[in-house]
């Protein structure tokens, strides 16, 4: 299917005048038979794969991969971060006027981040339903320790061929359904901030994410046993949060607390490397942060929510952690002006209704938990090397990696 995109553009009743910068998104076996068409007015066009996206997709693109130049990146253990972001750059050549994303989260990132550094176009041929972020307009990076967004550009074009990630290992597509799940809390965070200090909200995009995660959420069996269709439906959802962020001009949509635990973990500050995907990751965020949600709405429904003046700094601990690692004059430097400083405590316990009539809309926890479980997905520290033990620390510890006010961050000025 070709996606009407005119339905994302223009002004909209949130007051605002949506726009995207991706021309044209094809969800459909054979999607990448199309590929000559749109790469035809460029002269040097270069692939940005590995090897295991390359084998995913050579049967189905191999006369893209005889014709055009590869990039293709070496190794087992790639990441978007400084030292790959060098090691593309020095792969592709000067000559490039295109660059095409065989691949997946890591690989689009790569591709997106370079591309916005050469001022030129890339096209996204996605190898797996597995992140939301091929269309972003930003690329999530681990620079120099710390998890950074970094300015990039979307894609001019997406040929999703079912073909290609209809196939890719059920890992990926698991993941996939855990990134789009964590959406509900991204979602309600968005929401509170709204509500509590009239943060820019947009229904349409709210409502257009939120059908499209419960879309999904009606076909995961469907989804596990690899019916195509839903395969696509689960492809244009991650691509739809994606065109969500570009609407919106950043990832609120699509990034709340869930991610911040995926984001902390991944900056490896109080645990070991993690070699997990990055939608395995959000999925356990997303479990730890729906059963913390629900111990938040069941403290101000049972009027046991205190409301504490927690909006300086934890000092100490971010000594004791990110100074570890030094990055403690980092973490400063991410969170500075403070969000919370100028928050008005007694407004907040006033609005502590408010929040709660927002929590009630949040699906239950258990049952959450029991579906991302029975489509497959991670739902415990344990399943990635994680202990468990650091869970509370977790919580504690991953407001602090991006300047974002959630409701997790607004919990420390509560007591349950």
């Amino acid at each position: 299917m070709k996606i009407d995109l005119s339905r994302f553009l223009g002004m909209c009743s949130c007051g605002k005048e949506h726009a995207i910068t991706v021309d044209e998104i094809i969800i459909e076996s054979g999607a990448v038979k199309e590929l000559s068409q749109v790469a035809a007015d460029y002269q040097h066009p270069v692939i940005v794969c590995d090897k295991n996206t390359k084998a995913a997709a050579y049967p189905y693109m191999k006369d893209y991969f005889e014709i055009y130049e590869v990039a293709e990146m070496q190794g087992d253990n790639i990441h978007a971060d400084n030292c790959f972001t060098a090691i593309a750059d020095e792969m592709i050549s000067r000559e490039a006027d295109l660059l095409i994303a065989v691949g997946a989260g890591t690989i689009h990132d790569l591709t997106r981040y370079t591309a916005y550094q050469r001022k030129i176009p890339f096209i996204s041929v996605p190898t797996a339903a597995s992140v939301d972020g091929f269309v972003s307009v930003v690329a999530a990076m681990t620079w120099h320790g710390m998890k950074k967004t970094l300015p990039a550009v979307a894609p001019i074009c997406v040929l999703a061929d079912t073909d290609i990630f209809g196939k890719a290992p059920y890992r990926l597509t698991a993941s996939g359904i855990s990134d789009l799940m964590g959406k509900y809390t991204a979602l309600l965070d968005w929401r509170v901030c709204h509500v509590l200090f009239d943060e820019y909200f947009c229904k349409t995009i709210y409502d257009l994410e939120m059908e499209a995660v419960q879309e999904v959420e009606k076909v995961l069996n469907n989804i596990k046993k690899g019916e195509p269709e839903c395969m696509e439906k689960l492809m244009y959802a991650l691509i739809l949060s994606g065109l969500a962020m570009q609407m919106t001009g950043n990832s609120r949509p699509a990034s709340g607390a869930e991610h911040h635990v995926s984001h902390l973990w991944e900056m490896a500050i109080i645990n070991e490397p993690v070699d997990a995907l990055h939608g395995e990751k959000v999925s356990i965020g997303f479990v730890f942060v729906t059963e913390y949600y629900e111990k938040i709405r069941r403290a101000i429904k049972n009027n046991t929510c205190r409301i504490v003046d927690g909006r300086a700094y934890e000092t100490e601990l971010l000594q004791q952690t990110f100074g570890a690692k030094d990055k403690y004059e980092e973490v400063l430097q991410e969170n500075n002006p403070n969000l919370m400083e100028d928050i008005n405590l007694a407004d907040l316990e006033a609005k502590l209704p408010l929040i709660a009539k927002e929590l009630e809309k949040l699906p239950d926890a258990g049952e959450l938990k029991k579906k991302l479980a029975d489509a497959d997905c991670v739902t415990t520290m344990e399943e990635i090397g994680l202990d468990a033990a650091l869970k509370d620390l977790t919580l504690r510890l991953c407001p602090y990696v991006r300047r974002r006010l959630t409701l997790l961050r607004l919990s420390k000025l509560m007591t349950l």
